[in-house]
């Protein structure tokens, strides 16, 4: 999951990774902190070899990766040796006329250890799966070799999400270096294998392994920092409508000379509908996406700039503070187009065009309510009676984190011990939609989304990265919050 911009430190590089919260260290966090501090080598290791399988997990890319990577997680987690069971399961796409699934989403990791003497159980969250690489030529260095450059450590994947991953596998050898293997605190782990494909089977796997994930706690690991020396609970998601749009106004190609100016092709009718889309700022023109008013902190347009690479002379869009544009109103991007290239333009009517389009919705929004309110506008909105397709189309429901908890109150204070500074309550604008599903599964458990990124992480892009020193802070936050947990009673 990518999230929005956040303001970006002005330092040039190192932050304060040694800082501390008014010397306030107890025993067991000082042991803690050495445990960390002293794993981190290894743990970056165990990082890196996860960043060298190319573990995508869309349709057209090969499974045997995913599976690879699987194995790979898995065999970090038994090494833990803190789990009762450790397994890589797979759950079914959707139900058959039969109530069977017909499909198999990709592996996930799946493990637990039973609480004992009163004390609560955590479940932690991250995913394996990565997002295409895109083109080698755009990234600095191979997406799949791992290379330090600075302070980061830059590989897709790097950031999203298998630092995610290995935050929870160190924190958890943190813990048991701290106080023993043989600690109380209930932990399930799930590492899912499909996150940036939609996550298609999350559904299914929640109700099929109900009791073995069901926690007091549930720690999200795959959200951004505000910065790279302070740390933020994420409070606020967007939810996504993605769609195919296929427009159709030809039976078959035809010669532009001879027929230009009489018959619209699909390419003049898909511009065309796709203008309707967008008010005059850049802002979205469909009836029925709504949007919320909440305050948002200071965020000026040249971070903005300085974060996106926006080019000079062109102008932000939307309109209202700029992070409200991202964490609170909707976004409709047009992300692909199957068009003829311009290497193999012909002087031809273009009979069809298939474009995909991705919706970002409000908090409040209902994801099938949006997802009606667009489709009502295409179809409403197709120029010259042309014919409109619309499939594959994909939910998610956004949503708005409860802060009230005793969770959140342990984890402000671990990231505060861990990072020097007190954490930031942030929205994001990506979307991480199976949040809605733990919610309907696991009512009575207090979610928490934490991360291991930056502004600069520039996670599903060319050169994602790690910032190390934010890894380091990120793990002993967990670490703290673990041993936070293991601590608790009368839960």
């Amino acid at each position: 999951m990518t999230g929005n911009p956040q303001t970006n430190s002005p330092s040039t590089g190192r932050a304060p990774d040694d800082a501390r919260n008014s010397g306030a260290d107890s025993g067991a966090r000082a042991r803690l902190r050495t445990a960390v501090e002293l794993g981190l080598p290894s743990t970056i290791a165990d990082l890196c070899a996860l960043v060298r399988i190319p573990s995508v997990s869309w349709a057209a890319f090969d499974p045997s990766h995913v599976a690879a990577s699987a194995d790979a997680v898995a065999a970090l987690v038994r090494g833990l040796d803190v789990f009762e069971s450790v397994d890589i399961v797979q759950a079914g796409i959707g139900p058959s006329s039969t109530g069977t699934s017909t499909e198999l989403g990709q592996p996930a990791i799946l493990a637990s250890r039973a609480a004992r003497n009163g004390r609560p159980t955590v479940l932690l969250y991250a995913h394996h799966d990565v997002q295409p690489p895109g083109k080698d030529e755009d990234w600095e260095s191979d997406p799949f070799t791992p290379t330090v450059r600075g302070d980061r450590l830059y590989g897709r994947g790097a950031a999203d999400d298998k630092a995610g991953v290995m935050a929870h596998v160190a924190s958890i050898r943190a813990l048991v270096a701290a106080v023993g293997p043989d600690f109380d605190l209930g932990i399930a782990l799930f590492i899912e294998g499909e996150e940036e494909f939609g996550s298609r089977s999350f559904a299914t796997f929640l109700d099929e392994n109900r009791e073995a994930l069901r926690g007091d706690v549930i720690v999200v690991a795959d959200s951004n920092n505000w910065d790279i020396n302070t740390p933020a609970i994420t409070t606020a998601l967007r939810g996504n409508v993605t769609l195919r749009l296929t427009v159709r106004t030809l039976a078959h190609a035809s010669h532009s000379g001879m027929f230009g100016g009489a018959v619209p092709d699909a390419m003049l009718a898909t511009i065309k509908l796709l203008a309707t889309l967008y008010h005059e700022d850049g802002s979205v023109a469909v009836a029925g996406l709504t949007s919320i008013d909440v305050p948002t902190p200071d965020y000026s347009e040249d971070q903005l700039r300085a974060e996106t690479g926006l080019l000079p002379g062109v102008s932000p869009i939307g309109h209202g503070s700029i992070l409200s544009r991202i964490w609170s109103q909707p976004a409709l991007t047009v992300t692909g187009i199957d068009a003829p290239t311009v290497d193999n333009a012909s002087n031809t009517l273009t009979p069809a065009i298939t474009v995909r389009l991705s919706t970002r919705i409000a908090p409040g929004q209902s994801a099938v309510h949006a997802a009606t309110a667009i489709e009502t506008h295409l179809r409403e909105n197709a120029p010259f009676g042309a014919v409109v397709e619309i499939d594959d189309v994909d939910t998610g429901e956004p949503f708005l984190v409860d802060t009230s908890g005793w969770a959140v109150t342990d984890a402000r204070s671990a990231m505060t011990d861990a990072w020097g500074v007190p954490p930031v309550d942030i929205g994001v604008g990506g979307s991480i939609p199976f949040i809605a599903d733990l919610v309907r599964v696991f009512p009575a458990a207090q979610i928490l989304v934490t991360g291991v990124e930056d502004p600069d992480s520039r996670a599903h892009s060319p050169n994602e990265s790690l910032h190390l020193g934010v890894f380091k802070r990120a793990v002993l936050s967990e670490a703290f919050l673990l041993g936070s947990l293991n601590d608790r009673t009368g839960h």
